[in-house]
Formats: C-alpha cells, structure tokens, sequence
C-alpha cells in the first residue's frame, strides 16, 4: 500500500508540472503566424534595364519626385519598398545581410524591398525619380 501511495503521489506531481508547464505554451494557427516568419526567402533587390517609354507611363514615374547625390559611399535602409527611375548616373547597392549586390545606373528602373538594409556606392552624381509603396 505505501508503495501505491508512492506512485500516486509521483504521478500526481508529474502531472501538476506538466500542466503548469504546457499552460505557457502557445500553439498560434497557421492563419495567425505572420508571413514574414513563414518565409524563408529574402526579396532581393529587382533591376528592370532599359524599359521602355510604355513600362515607365503604366507606372506614373515622370510624376514622381526627384532625388540626387554626388559620388559618396553610404548606409541606408529601406522602411518601406521603394521604385525608382534613375535619370543620370551610376550606383552600386550592396545589401548588408548577405543578398545580391546590383549595379544600375541611367535609364534603370530598380525596386527596393521593405526593411533591407544596404549600402549605397554612388560612382558617378545620380538623380532619380523614386516612390515610396
């Protein structure tokens, strides 16, 4: 009989923990885990070269404002996407998170992903239209 005592009273502590333990576990449904935690893939930085006059009306980009900058080196970070049309000169942008760097430079249409954080290489004085989305 004490012996029985024993196990009840074994089993009944293990069984308390455990469900102390398992009440602070939250199991989220697929519906309520953010898409960012799901994806593995990083958006990599997209170069469209050269487009064409009808790529660039679809877009509005001639209505967009104007940026522009001498030769420098810099950090950046995208808090949203970014568009942008280069009008003159020649850029290097190195993501700081192990993405592919890109080279673009006039007449380039180049879309930035939301949150990356990169490097700006500006080897010759650019000015772009850009849209923050």
């Amino acid at each position: 009989m004490p012996r029985l005592l024993f196990l009840y009273k074994t089993l009944f502590s293990f069984l308390f923990a455990f469900l102390q333990s398992a009440s602070s576990f939250v199991i989220l449904q697929p519906s309520v885990i953010p898409s960012s935690l799901m994806s593995t893939t990083q958006q990599e930085i997209e170069v469209v070269y050269q487009p064409d006059s009808d790529f660039l009306e679809k877009k509005g980009v001639f209505t967009w404002p104007t940026w522009g900058c001498g030769v420098s080196k810099f950090p950046w970070t995208y808090e949203e996407s970014e568009s942008c049309y280069v009008l003159k000169g020649r850029v290097t942008v190195t993501p700081t998170d192990g993405r592919k760097s890109v080279t673009f430079g006039k007449g380039d249409f180049v879309t930035f992903p939301a949150g990356m954080s990169c490097t700006w290489d500006v080897t010759e004085a650019v000015q772009k239209h850009y849209n923050f989305f």
